[in-house]
């Protein structure tokens, strides 16, 4: 699992924060990249915790829409130092902000990936512990003056689980809170 987690951080960093070859630093970069921590919550669940990125461009819809990677878990959530079932999803985003010159930017967001549950024990392995993760969600991003952004959603996973049709801990309903800061920013105005 810790190998999972650090090829996903490698592969992150790889696409988004090597800047294109030139003679000055991040000239050809043209956009804003921001890092932070996720905390989610399934309703009357687990809470999962992890980290996501966020990117968006001038040259991409004029940086309405947002495109994001991110990793949650239960394991850095309600199954540390408890026998909560350890589970983790993979996911890639695309969203649209509204008003997204303004500090308080509504937002929705399709998000797809992966679900997988470790259950632990050898005589759970006929129950699902694998899904395709394809949800929505809407909330609401406020950007502070300093680079920092803080970002509040309620989603719907379309694909929920049922335990014989898929995990039973994926549920459908789920709130989410985002802290980003701005690794990376360079505007079309910056010289």
């Amino acid at each position: 699992m810790k190998k999972e987690i650090f090829l996903a951080v490698l592969f992150i960093s790889s696409v988004f924060c090597v800047p294109a070859q030139s003679s000055g630093a991040n000239e050809g970069w043209l956009g804003e990249l921001k890092g932070g921590i996720r905390i989610q919550k399934a309703q009357k669940l687990y809470w999962e915790n992890g980290f996501s990125f966020d990117f968006s461009s001038p040259k991409i819809a004029d940086s309405r829409i947002h495109f994001g990677v991110s990793y949650v878990s239960s394991r850095l959530g309600s199954a540390i130092g408890s026998n909560a079932i350890k589970q983790d999803n993979y996911l890639i985003s695309a969203g649209y902000h509204f008003r997204h010159q303004k500090q308080f930017q509504p937002f929705i967001r399709l998000n797809t990936g992966y679900f997988h549950a470790d259950y632990g024990e050898n005589i759970f392995d006929v129950l699902p512990d694998k899904a395709l993760l394809l949800s929505m969600d809407a909330g609401l991003s406020y950007e502070f003056k300093i680079p920092l952004t803080a970002s509040l959603s309620a989603g719907y996973n379309l694909n929920a689980g049922t335990g014989s049709s898929g995990p039973g801990t994926l549920f459908p309903v789920f709130y989410q809170m985002s802290i980003f800061y701005t690794l990376l920013k360079k505007n079309p105005n910056d010289n």
